[in-house]
């Protein structure tokens, strides 16, 4: 089968990185280009460590970096998220300043020409807050019905939320542009809490990772083993053991491997009114016959095989050809 054309949004902080370091050296995925937004970090760092994790990873100069937005739609930003990525998003591990810049224009604009020119052979993977796809719909509403589809590591069916117990953080972070993607018609795969925390990196994979990547990706595995570091140490303050969910690399997995996962056909309805459940994310809507089926949500996942080809993916020395 042919690699999978995606644009990925990320807000980079730890698990944005290895799920950049995927996208560029896993072979069912051709990396177009990058978006940034701001989430775990500001976007102007977001897009600094875009450009050096993607240099880390060896991908072609080809592949953009197009800054995005700085705030959500309508509310206001709450800051960075350092208790969880350390204080330049990266848990405090310095890469190289990066040789090259971010692309001219805004991440919206260029959504909006990429869709259309390439149409279905293009696939969206957003793992950070929805805000510049929400924006590229105001632009061009008709790349909803365009695009091959949305992959997006977001919002939690019957599983707790993370950062509200009703809610995921990417959209809680912005529930407006969330509602707009949500009901813009976008065939959507939603990669929520439901799958991603079945999914948990632990010491022993790092371990693995490090071994299987020898001399030639010694310098990738170093850069994942002190992230993780601090992840891990984050997690286990937070929620009790040392470890963590894949959740931005997952989405990127799935887009490249749908069998990966199981999903059901759901109407999804974004809250943005609730006091208490701003930012949940309703798919149990028996009863609302008139919601028509707007996503299809993952409710499983074979974490095995998915653990398995992430540790043989990161330890690659050199990114897949693109």
């Amino acid at each position: 089968m042919s690699a999978t054309r995606i644009i990925l949004d990320v807000d980079t902080g730890i698990d944005d990185a290895l799920a950049l370091l995927y996208a560029v050296k896993s072979d069912d995925i051709q990396l177009e280009g990058v978006t940034t937004v701001f989430g775990n970090v500001s976007v102007e760092q977001a897009t600094v460590n875009t450009l050096q994790v993607l240099e880390l990873a060896g991908a072609p100069a080809s592949v953009p970096v197009v800054k995005g937005a700085d705030r959500p739609l309508v509310r206001k930003w709450e800051g960075p998220v350092v208790h969880i990525h350390g204080d330049n998003g990266l848990g405090g591990f310095r890469l190289p300043p990066p040789s090259r810049q971010a692309a001219e224009g805004r991440a919206a604009e260029y959504l909006v020409r990429k869709i259309n020119e390439l149409g279905r052979d293009l696939t969206l993977v957003f793992v950070g807050r929805l805000t510049n796809l929400a924006h590229a719909l105001a632009i061009d509403p008709s790349i909803a019905g365009k695009v091959n589809r949305l992959v997006l590591m977001g919002g939690a069916l019957r599983a707790p939320g993370n950062v509200t117990p009703t809610a995921e953080a990417n959209i809680w972070g912005d529930p407006e542009a969330a509602h707009r993607v949500f009901e813009s018609g976008m065939p959507i795969t939603m990669v929520g809490l439901d799958v991603t925390m079945q999914t948990v990196m632990k010491e022993e994979h790092v371990a693995l990772v490090k071994r299987k990547a020898g001399t030639a990706g010694e310098r990738t595995a170093e850069f994942i083993e002190q992230i993780l570091a601090y992840y891990f140490s984050a997690y286990e303050k937070q929620n009790g053991f040392y470890g963590s969910p894949l959740h931005d690399l997952l989405a990127v997995a799935v887009a490249g491997d749908p069998t990966l996962v199981g999903t059901e056909e759901l109407a999804v309805k974004i809250e943005t009114k609730g006091e208490l459940s701003s930012g949940a994310t309703i798919g149990d809507l028996r009863g609302k016959p008139d919601y028509a089926v707007n996503a299809s949500v993952c409710v499983s996942v074979d974490s095995e095989r998915f653990l398995s080809r992430f540790i043989d993916v990161l330890a690659s020395g050199a990114p897949s050809a693109q």
